[in-house]
């Protein structure tokens, strides 16, 4: 048989044996290394995982609420839109030149109050020129109404020929037309002249001036005088989705439907009113239909084009049982809370809600007036565990640990005193037993 001495090299063979034979060993070590080193790191999340889950473990600390009755109004909220009850641009209804602007920029103005005014003097002239010629002919209309007289005094006595009759009465007829048209030049010229003070057509806050005094403005100028915005009463434009029209128009021709107007937090009530009206088609796009709510507005509180979250109560639920609501949680077989025990322990209630507030759910079927339920902690919950209210925590009894750990017992008989350092006498120590008491704490 051939042998192979110590110093000749190995057969390739052998080497890779050795070198799996050693991968191995390493991965094995690694992996012992890694189990160690979990075990390390999950040592106490683990036990205190357990305890908060586990039946027999550690109680978890939980925030508690109970089952209540109240009144829970049924709402309709949307982000709303602050629009103006009548947006209008004052133009002039004739030329001119400016002569001054009665307004300032800001203010708030009353319907017919003086905003402008143009030279009147062309349409003073207008005007009396008119009334002259409605004067010149009331007069020879008064002259061919008495030659028509003569006319038909002379006809009856068969001193006339018909034809002149004829003739003067048509002259009459004439004149009363005539008449008529300088009483409307009259009336056109006045009102020209009337419309040289440009008046505020609606009350409201008027805005930026367009215009200075000074210049020429012809009638219906595009750019206008000034704009003014209605601001008391004042709108508030929203949308409700079209599954919910139904009942809104329901509520709405049964009474008033109250609306509040929120700030941006929803924390603060800006102003309150009530709904208006709906608008008569759905948008196909959003499925909703636009709706309209109106606030008086008196102190100004609600500006036009400015968003508001709009808050429309439908109805109220009497004496519905509310619980807060985050003590409802949702799992793959529907809503459910923790209901807590007697026994301080928890069990999983399956619930079922109705309407819902800004904090509040309300609990159709699943739960009683006074039951207590979770509200926080529950995350760290499962069917029967055991919880810690968080008023059992100042009545939790002293254990051995604690004592362990440096806490003194409480005074008593055969206890330390309430200074924490145990009494010695010297019958106690003549009559100890073997086990004896635990040697008293050091002194202060």
């Amino acid at each position: 048989m051939e042998t192979r001495s110590a110093g000749s090299p190995a057969s390739p063979a052998s080497t890779r044996r050795r070198r799996l034979i050693n991968t191995l060993a390493v991965i094995i070590g690694l992996l012992l290394l890694a189990s160690f080193a979990w075990y390390l790191l999950h040592r106490g999340t683990g036990s205190a995982s357990f305890a908060g889950r586990g039946r027999h473990g550690p109680p978890t600390t939980v925030g508690v609420a109970t089952a209540s009755a109240a009144d829970l109004p049924v709402t309709i909220e949307a982000l709303g839109t602050v629009t103006p009850a009548a947006i209008v641009t004052v133009r002039p209804q004739v030329s001119g030149v400016i002569q001054s602007i009665a307004f300032r920029e800001g203010q708030m103005v009353r319907k017919g109050e003086l905003l402008a005014q143009i030279d009147p003097r062309p349409f003073a002239n207008a005007l009396a020129q008119a009334q002259g010629a409605l004067s010149r002919d009331q007069a020879q209309l008064a002259d061919a109404k008495l030659q028509l007289n003569r006319y038909q005094t002379l006809i009856a006595q068969d001193s006339i020929a018909q034809q002149d009759v004829d003739t003067q009465a048509a002259t009459v007829k004439q004149l009363e037309g005539t008449l008529a048209a300088d009483r409307a030049a009259v009336g056109s010229a006045q009102l020209d002249l009337d419309y040289s003070r440009i008046t505020a057509p609606v009350a409201g806050r008027v805005g930026l001036r367009v215009i200075d005094a000074g210049n020429y403005i012809g009638a219906g100028d595009a750019g206008g005088i000034v704009v003014i915005t209605q601001v008391t009463p004042i709108d508030v434009v929203f949308n409700v989705p079209q599954d919910r029209v139904a009942e809104i128009r329901t509520r709405a021709d049964q009474g008033t439907l109250p609306a509040v107007a929120l700030d941006r937090t929803r924390q603060i009530t800006l102003a309150s009113g009530s709904f208006l009206t709906l608008d008569n088609q759905v948008d196909t796009t959003t499925g909703t239909v636009r709706a309209k709510a109106r606030f008086t507005n008196a102190d100004g509180a609600l500006f036009p084009s400015q968003f508001v979250n709009l808050r429309v109560q439908l109805r109220t639920i009497a004496g519905a049982i509310v619980v807060p609501l985050s003590a409802v949680r949702n799992g793959s077989s529907g809503d459910f809370v923790y209901l807590i025990n007697d026994d301080h322990t928890v069990s999983v209630r399956a619930v079922t809600r109705g309407q819902q507030s800004d904090d509040r759910v309300q609990i159709l079927k699943g739960l009683k007036l006074g039951e207590r339920v979770v509200t926080e902690g529950g995350d760290r919950l499962t069917d029967g565990a055991t919880v810690q209210l968080p008023g059992d925590a100042a009545a939790a009894p002293t254990t051995p640990a604690t004592a362990a750990a440096g806490q003194a017992p409480t005074a008593g008989k055969g206890k330390w005193p309430a200074g924490g350092r145990r009494r010695h006498h010297k019958s106690d120590s003549d009559s100890a037993s073997p086990a004896g008491d635990a040697p008293p704490p050091p002194g202060p």
